[in-house]
């Protein structure tokens, strides 16, 4: 990969991003590397996936980032760094500008921080989304209480069949923080609202809080 970067004359413009492990609660940074090759063909290549100490302030992940820059010597070919709109990466982008040599800089680094524009759009999503919010809690719950154990599916399956509902579709919780799998789920559990009907109706102190029809 050195090599493919290294003969390249173009700029090459970074993403970078935090991910925290859900298990060990650990954080991780990864930072990719876009360019257009000698080929003129657009690559995309991981420059490093590092661990962070917390805590995860400005100043810590300025510094991990402006590492692997210069680790790669790319601080003079970057014509724009990616990140979401979390306030920390503000105070990230404040301090690289001040790292990162300007001369080379398109418009001595006026615009290298890039806002991702995936995450406007997930925010957007999720401002609208919150105004059925309790309606898709309580899809969200149903999917957590008749999915963890075959007893419970199966009931859930033999109910479907009873009001004629085909359960072939697979049921899979959704992540909160993205959108379209929130969709997906809402997708496949709206094919479901018979059963939740007659689930809803067996007065169970257990399954207190199934889907409305509103909802």
């Amino acid at each position: 990969m050195t090599d493919l970067m290294m003969k390249t004359k173009s700029k090459i413009a970074l993403t970078t991003d935090m991910w925290t492990s859900s298990n060990q609660k650990k954080g991780y940074m990864a930072v990719t590397a876009h360019f257009i090759d000698i080929s003129w063909k657009l690559q995309s290549r991981i420059l490093r996936f590092l661990y962070v100490e917390v805590p995860h302030t400005k100043d810590v992940l300025a510094e991990a980032l402006c590492k692997c820059i210069y680790d790669w010597n790319l601080d003079c070919r970057i014509p724009s760094i990616t990140l979401d709109n979390c306030t920390t990466n503000n105070g990230v982008m404040e301090i690289m500008r001040l790292k990162l040599p300007k001369d080379p800089q398109i418009l001595k680094g006026k615009f290298i921080h890039m806002r991702c524009c995936a995450h406007i759009l997930i925010l957007i999503i999720q401002d609208g989304l919150s105004i059925i919010g309790e309606g898709i809690e309580r899809v969200r719950n149903s999917v957590v209480f008749w999915t963890p154990s075959i007893l419970r599916e199966t009931k859930f399956e033999s109910t479907s069949r009873s009001q004629g509902v085909n359960c072939s579709k697979k049921r899979v919780l959704d992540c909160k923080t993205r959108w379209n799998s929130t969709y997906e789920m809402l997708e496949v559990e709206i094919k479901y609202k018979k059963v939740f009907e007659v689930l809803g109706g067996q007065k169970s102190e257990i399954f207190n809080c199934p889907p409305l029809k509103e909802d």
